[in-house]
């Protein structure tokens, strides 16, 4: 066994513990400690899967003739490339500010220091490079992802640089849209293993590789829709208060 496929069993072991787990914390009520723990175990799961997508990617991008059934090297490259390394990084990138919000919800300043401010950087570039190339081969799907991750880089950036006090709850959203985005990233990474070997004839379907997107942004509106009309119940209650 090579390099390569011992980073491909490890990347699928953490993964699955990350695909899994994913849907502990999204189906548990929130703060409790199942949710807690299912949300940690989903990320350092996926923080693990993350680092060694950037490893095959790494490899792929070395060595070329991998896959020599895919006649198309340009966009065998581009998405097994410099796709899944943007991915890999993303999925980090993700989870770690996920993470960090809750740990640092009474104060953002933690976040602006260098160690978080770098992660998010390389996010960008890396992104950055994928939509570029992207556009060279004339792939949608890279560009699409680039993206959506450099635009979710710059919603983080907005949090983080905020100058009016945050509510006491607003990392709540903050840590919920990251960690969906973890998924996002993490599912996408993830399918471009599985689809060259359980159906190669849709690996390069960009309906299958835009469904996690589809499925993430759903829940993003839907939880966003949620939270808007908690607010506005509070306030309501307290009108009617006053009145009676």
């Amino acid at each position: 066994m090579d390099l390569f496929h011992a980073l491909v069993i490890l990347h699928v072991i953490a993964g699955t513990i990350g695909l899994v787990a994913f849907w502990v914390p999204i189906s548990t009520k929130k703060g409790a400690k199942n949710h807690r723990k299912g949300g940690k175990l989903c990320c350092y799961g996926f923080i693990a899967a993350g680092a060694l997508a950037v490893a095959m990617a790494v490899l792929s991008i070395i060595d070329t003739t991998r896959h020599p059934e895919i006649l198309d090297r340009a966009l065998y490259l581009g998405l097994f490339g410099w796709m899944m390394l943007y991915l890999g990084i993303l999925t980090i990138g993700f989870a770690d500010y996920g993470l960090a919000v809750v740990r640092h919800s009474r104060t953002r300043e933690k976040l602006r220091g260098w160690r978080y401010q770098a992660v998010m950087a390389v996010v960008v570039i890396s992104g950055a490079y994928c939509g570029y190339y992207g556009y060279t081969i004339d792939n949608a799907l890279m560009m699409a992802l680039a993206v959506l991750g450099i635009v979710s880089m710059a919603i983080q950036q907005l949090f983080i640089w905020r100058t009016a006090a945050p509510s006491p709850k607003t990392y709540i959203g903050e840590h919920f849209r990251a960690l969906v985005g973890m998924g996002i990233s993490a599912y996408t990474a993830f399918m471009s293993v599985g689809l060259i070997r359980i159906v190669p004839e849709h690996v390069f379907n960009p309906l299958i590789w835009a469904g996690p997107s589809v499925i993430g942004v759903s829940l993003i509106i839907w939880f966003t829709h949620q939270r808007k009309k908690q607010t506005k119940r509070p306030a309501s209650g307290k009108q009617s208060t006053v009145r009676a």
